[in-house]
């Protein structure tokens, strides 16, 4: 088989996995109250170039899991203060039905494809956030990142580096502080 073929084979498998991914069962509510630990979670995003379009748009502000090291750092952003944002400026969040000692995440089904697990490398480093704050939480094998125990998140809708536009949805989404508090909006 040519290597052109193989790598688009691959990538077309890539895209497959995702997509099965996204459609894990849910009960239609975005959580479960279980305390099941079986959440649908998003794939690392694959290294060569994609050529296919059927992967879903929710895949683009996933963790890079391929990089050596993730960074999280301490950032101003308008309306909600300092907060802490990953390592391509976006924002992340925690979820009140959590719960941060012990570490547990209740975010699955359908709730993982409005808000995307930070799964991590290794290696995370931090610039404004106390690396002693930081952890991780297995989430079906893999670490997803917890910030004084609170497992972390992206939004969908945030689609640029610097927004903050899941801040407060549903009333118990909020931007994380480097303290691991809730974002507080500023007006």
């Amino acid at each position: 088989m040519n290597p052109r073929r193989i790598v688009l084979s691959l990538v077309a498998g890539l895209a497959s996995t995702l997509l099965l991914g996204a459609c894990g069962s849910s009960n239609g509510t975005g959580s479960d109250s279980t305390g099941s630990n079986s959440a649908a979670t998003v794939a690392p995003a694959a290294s060569a170039p994609a050529t296919t379009t059927s992967a879903p748009a929710v895949s683009t502000p996933a963790a890079d899991t391929t990089a050596t090291a993730y960074t999280v750092t301490a950032r101003a952003v308008d309306g909600v203060g300092t907060v802490v944002t990953d390592t391509n400026g976006m924002t992340l969040y925690r979820y009140d039905k959590d719960e941060p000692s012990p570490s547990k995440w209740t975010c699955k089904g359908t709730c993982v494809k409005t808000w995307i697990p930070v799964i991590v490398p290794e290696s995370v480093q931090t610039s404004g956030v106390g690396k002693s704050l930081l952890g991780t939480v297995h989430r079906d094998g893999r670490p997803q990142l917890t910030l004084a125990g609170w497992p972390l998140y992206r939004y969908v809708g945030d689609t640029a580096a610097g927004q903050a536009n899941g801040q407060g949805k549903d009333g118990t989404w909020h931007a994380v502080t480097p303290t691991g508090e809730k974002a507080a909006a500023t007006g």
